[in-house]
């Protein structure tokens, strides 16, 4: 009996363990639609002048609100925790939708960036704020935008324009807050490497269909 025990505790009892938080909310293989087909961008001025369109992108989206100089940190750990490790990902952006009046605050936390990170794949638009108002109500999110037109939490939006989440009761999340790097490295990683794992896979069945119809 003590022998039996010694194995169960060794052998069945991490197995089980490990099927009980395989079944968790987020060890799934997709990502649930928290809202499906958000608009697009509107015809915004960027920092860099270039044209910035949610289509055929992962994106990571935020609103950096006016006081984006005070909460530059949020943007330096979503840039240390998310944007150094995936920016090579060539179908990746990261998007911040900004208050007009903020571009002077934006170029300089963009050029602090640059001197550790290649920032190409950060972008930035400016608007107003009833503009940002107006479309961050189409996103039907239930976290609201702050006095400042801002929000710490970022989004995922993937190519189809869809944004991503949780939407089990028990944990349900439709952003990601960056003042938290813990909840960078712990919830958003998880819940991005799922799209990622996606894209890759919709990658290789479209390369095997190619195969396949070179083959006939």
């Amino acid at each position: 009996m003590k022998k039996n025990s010694v194995l169960f505790v060794l052998f069945i009892l991490p197995i089980v363990a490990y099927l009980f938080f395989a079944s968790g909310v987020n060890s799934y293989t997709t990502l649930p639609t928290v809202t499906a087909n958000i608009p697009d961008l509107g015809n915004w001025e960027s920092l860099n002048n270039e044209k910035v369109t949610l289509n055929n992108k992962v994106t990571i989206l935020g609103f950096s609100g006016s006081e984006i100089l005070k909460n530059r940190g949020n943007l330096f750990n979503l840039n240390q925790k998310i944007y150094q490790r995936y920016h090579t990902f060539k179908d990746l952006q990261f998007v911040m939708v900004c208050p007009l009046g903020t571009q002077q605050d934006i170029r300089s936390i963009v050029d602090a960036l640059d001197e550790f990170t290649d920032v190409s794949q950060w972008h930035f638009v400016f608007t107003t704020p009833e503009n940002i108002a107006a479309y961050y109500k189409q996103l039907h999110l239930v976290e609201k935008l702050d006095a400042f037109s801002g929000t710490p939490n970022v989004y995922i939006i993937d190519k189809k324009k869809n944004l991503r989440g949780r939407k089990d009761p028990k944990e349900y999340k439709e952003g990601y807050n960056t003042f938290h790097p813990s909840e960078l490295s712990n919830e958003m990683l998880d819940d991005f490497k799922i799209i990622l794992y996606e894209y890759r896979a919709a990658l290789k069945k479209n390369r095997n269909a190619t195969k396949q119809l070179l083959k006939n």
